[in-house]
């Protein structure tokens, strides 16, 4: 005995709701099924469902909305009976149009998937993290292009399904004329910016985790959208400039080609100062920090005013921010010895003796 002969004795809006209700509770009960079975092939097989469960944890709630629309829309012509045929058309059309949304659901949640994917298996925050930063924008970057698509495709589908929307797009089309400029105008540069984006994400002049000096603010590079791009200021500001920015006005970034950097110290003393004495000082602060790689350390008189001489002192570290560390530490714990030990050395000013007996 078929379902509608199961239900015949109820009225017709009663068989349809209950028609519903079941096809519903179907799709529900497969969800359970699907998902509970996943989880015990993940449990016996790790790494099947992609580092602990990301497809399932992302996936789960998108698909318990998508089953039962699917198992409604395959029950469907059960309800053909009890219905008439105006209330048919609206109900495909409703069906339609969630089917339509919740598939969209289900991509966006496998993009997240894949930015979970990624953001596990490549770390920034290790010292040597060049790559892992330029798979992390990449990725980053084309799956917000494909969030953007996937709207504006499900957003056609449900445009087109509808014959009032289909004739309004076509009227649009034909009499484009002065709006058809405005709106070109008007989108210049958004699409500007969604273009540099894609841009940024083939050339990547910049990647997250990036060191930069940028309007005069030192930061890190914390997040890229499609059309801006947020810079961390070290007083922990957040700086939000559009990506076109980076393609039309200089910057630096300091961890372009790799995350080693130099910093530097400047220190200005008397020309009676022991440069050799200061020299053999500076190395031995400089390795004895725990912020130094290792690299490069060295000290060399870089000018000379008529009043002092200028020492720079130059030194390597692994990333910018134990740079900025190495610095501070080199400069304080120099100028600490320089008081203590050569304190005759600090920049001072002289008087001419006989000239200030000639002034008397």
């Amino acid at each position: 005995m078929s379902l509608p002969d199961l239900l015949g004795p109820l009225p017709p809006t009663l068989r349809a709701l209950a028609i519903v209700a079941l096809a519903a509770l179907v799709g529900l009960l497969a969800h359970a099924l699907l998902y509970r079975g996943l989880l015990r092939l993940g449990r016996r097989v790790p790494g099947v469902l992609v580092f602990d469960g990301a497809l399932l944890h992302r996936t789960r709630t998108p698909m318990r909305a998508f089953l039962p629309l699917l198992a409604i829309q395959t029950a469907l012509p059960l309800l053909r009976a009890s219905m008439s045929r105006a209330a048919e058309e609206t109900a495909e059309r409703g069906l339609y149009v969630l089917l339509v949304g919740a598939g969209a659901w289900v991509l966006l949640a496998l993009t997240r998937v894949l930015d979970d994917v990624v953001e596990r298996r490549y770390d920034i925050e290790v010292a040597d993290n060049l790559h892992a930063r330029r798979v992390r924008t990449r990725v980053g970057l084309l799956r917000r292009v494909l969030v953007v698509v996937i709207v504006f495709l499900a957003l056609g589908a449900v445009l087109m399904r509808f014959q009032g929307f289909r004739a309004l797009g076509a009227g649009l089309l034909a009499s484009a004329g002065v709006v058809g400029i405005i709106v070109s105008i008007a989108a210049q540069r958004p699409l500007g910016n969604i273009v540099a984006g894609v841009q940024l994400a083939l050339s990547q002049p910049i990647r997250v985790g990036d060191a930069v000096v940028i309007e005069n603010e030192w930061g890190t590079v914390e997040e890229i959208n499609l059309t801006y791009v947020v810079v961390r200021i070290w007083d922990q500001r957040r700086l939000v400039l559009p990506i076109s920015h980076f393609f039309e006005r200089p910057f630096q970034n300091w961890t372009r080609s790799s995350a080693q950097v130099i910093g530097t110290v400047f220190l200005y003393v008397d020309y009676t100062a022991p440069v050799a004495a200061i020299r053999a000082e500076f190395d031995r602060v400089v390795r004895t920090s725990p912020h130094w790689d290792g690299r490069v350390a060295q000290l060399q008189v870089s000018d000379a005013s008529e009043r002092t001489m200028q020492l720079r002192a130059i030194m390597s570290a692994g990333n910018a921010g134990a740079a900025w560390d190495l610095r501070c530490d080199v400069r304080e714990r120099m100028i600490d010895w320089l008081q203590r030990e050569h304190p005759e050395v600090l920049p001072r000013v002289r008087l001419d003796g006989a000239a200030g007996a000639l002034g008397t």
